[in-house]
């Protein structure tokens, strides 16, 4: 690993009020650059009163924030929407720099949170209310969406720019105030979304980050001024969350990890097949809540299956990111991950599986690389299939049919996503409709939704009721008033005369 000190480096700031701050503090974390080793950045954890104070700066900008027209706040989306299509290339490069995926893969990021932003230009009609006139005798009524208040956002390090942009814009435009805490890991796209709000003419406070640990998190749970709070990252976490978020009054949407299955019937195209499933387990590294885990071969499936992924993800160009588009796949995030992930693959053999492709090997670099591996004849007592690895592995069960491959998903306590290969109508139906996940592909590796749909886990791969994305995100950051109105009959004489005169008085 590359050597450097901390006074080599950028500290980065937290925002609280509209002012960027420098913590004093001594506890803090690295930041690397993972295609170089090298630190590039140190992030100051924040204290339970630092933290604190943050979220009190939040909380003074609410009243005016909620008050202000929605049209207005949708304007402010609207000229974000402009700075991160202008600054589009520096961002997608700043998320290859802090995380290690390529390129690519970083524009394609940065676009799905645009995606976002986008839906929540929209926001006047998406928080319209309603109305029914006469639902009694002379009664009206209303129901209107309001704020929740103070909402945080707790993201991860396999999205940087995408996941906070899940959050912050609809929660700013349904009106609410935003608490950003970033992972400590990548801390740098978040600072730089927190500038395009302010550029785009934000007021102070609407929007703060604050760096730092389970001390900061913990207290951003328990502080009396937080009203909502959603959360992406391991199941450990997310349930952990949602316990102590829920058992102080908040409301809480937790997406929590996975161990996504990907069926491939004897009948599917095999090639298209196999370049999907590749696309789904390696890209990002493995290191994404949608990435397909565990391929289940059906009948004659199984050696075809084996025997395309072995040669294709074989042939995938690993290597560092940074600065080089001529790479497929790239680093994971630390050097102790990376030596987690290779960890599986001397376990699974222990197991009884059998390492069709192993991607450990010596690239001579700083970089925290791994390359892709396939492990074959996986059964579901194993580790590598009931633990999430978040790395390039994909495991392959194998199965006799369809029936077989539904029983095994129940077996799985995960929910996020699932897909089916098949050229048939019938096994497609029965697979979107029995297997148990939120987020179904047919022919399709990556399942995610778009903005305009929820991001529905299931099962252990959520804690909570209303998800992220979509219509249930505008339900999550607002609350509904009901409102029932009569005006009884009184004496008009102190009303205009005009109006006396046309109600014939």
């Amino acid at each position: 690993m590359a050597a450097s000190t901390a006074s080599a480096v950028e500290t980065v700031p937290i925002l609280s009020g509209g002012k960027w701050t420098e913590l004093k503090t001594k506890r803090a974390g690295d930041v690397f650059n993972p295609s170089t080793g090298a630190v590039i950045a140190r992030v100051p954890f924040a204290s339970a009163e630092e933290t604190g104070r943050v979220v009190e700066a939040a909380a003074a900008a609410l009243p005016a924030w909620a008050e202000t027209p929605v049209v207005e706040r949708a304007r402010v989306m609207f000229r974000f929407r402009t700075l991160l299509e202008q600054h589009f290339e520096e961002l997608a490069a700043l998320v290859t720099r802090e995380h290690g995926k390529t390129l690519a893969e970083s524009r394609a990021e940065v676009n799905r949170g645009i995606e976002v932003v986008e839906y929540a230009c929209g926001i006047p009609s998406l928080i319209t209310g309603e109305v029914l006139p006469n639902i009694a005798g002379d009664v009206d009524a209303e129901a209107v969406r309001y704020p929740v208040g103070v909402s945080v956002g707790i993201t991860p390090y396999n999205f940087p720019f995408m996941v906070p942009l899940w959050m912050v814009p609809i929660a700013l435009t349904c009106g609410n105030t935003f608490v950003l805490k970033p992972s400590e890991k990548v801390p740098l796209s978040a600072v730089r979304i927190g500038e395009l709000l302010q550029e785009a003419g934000l007021p102070d406070g609407v929007f703060n980050i604050v760096h730092g640990d389970r001390e900061c998190v913990d207290a951003l749970l328990d502080h009396p001024q937080v009203a909502a709070i959603s959360f992406v990252g391991s199941t450990a976490t997310a349930k952990y969350i949602y316990e102590r978020g829920t058992a102080a009054g908040k409301r809480v949407q937790a997406a929590g990890g996975a161990k996504n299955h990907l069926v491939v019937m004897p009948d599917a195209e095999m090639d298209q097949t196999v370049q999907a499933l590749v696309a789904s387990a390696y890209g990002c590294a493995g290191q994404r809540c949608m990435a397909g885990s565990v391929a289940v071969a059906v009948g004659k499936a199984g050696d075809p299956v084996v025997e395309g992924l072995v040669n294709l993800a074989g042939s995938l160009r690993v290597g560092p990111t940074d600065g080089n588009e001529n790479v497929d796949m790239g680093p994971l995030i630390r050097a102790e991950h990376r030596d987690r992930v290779a960890g599986y693959l001397d376990i699974a053999k222990q197991d009884g599986a059998t390492l069709a492709l192993d991607g450990r090997r010596d690239f001579q670099s700083n970089s925290f690389l791994i390359g892709p591996s396939v492990v074959d004849r996986v059964a579901t007592n194993m580790r590598v299939w009931k633990e999430e690895i978040f790395g390039p592995v994909l495991s392959v069960v194998r199965v006799a049919d369809l029936d077989e491959a539904l029983a095994i998903g129940r077996q799985c306590e995960y929910g996020n996503g699932a897909a089916i290969f098949t050229r048939s109508g019938f096994a497609a139906r029965q697979f979107s409709r029995h297997y148990s996940a939120g987020m179904i592909g047919v022919n399709v590796g990556v399942p995610a939704p778009m903005a305009w749909f929820p991001f529905t886990g299931w099962n252990r791969s959520f804690f909570g009721d209303l998800h992220i994305q979509g219509k249930e995100s505008i339900q999550f950051y607002t609350r509904q008033k009901v409102t029932l109105t009569r005006w009884p009959q009184s004496d008009d004489s102190h009303l205009d005369p005009v109006w006396r005169q046309s109600k014939g008085s």
